[in-house]
């Protein structure tokens, strides 16, 4: 099937993988310290391996930032 993860194409094998599936595939070190969205909606992290993202659907990764001024 093929999505979009960072709005890049991705194929990926079966009709459907879960969020925490993708992001093991895409070798996300720290899952805890992102948050994501399926199609503009964001997915609680008690749900990831619960949710399934199927043929077209579009996944955003958004990595925390540490920071503050100097």
């Amino acid at each position: 099937m093929k999505i979009k993860v960072n709005g890049e194409e991705q194929a990926v094998e079966g009709s459907s993988i879960s969020i925490a599936q993708l992001l093991k595939l895409n070798e996300v070190e720290n899952p805890g310290m992102v948050t994501v969205q399926l199609d503009g909606e964001f997915v609680d992290k008690d749900n990831y391996e619960a949710t399934q993202v199927k043929e077209n659907n579009e996944v955003e990764f958004l990595y925390y930032m540490g920071g503050g001024s100097v």
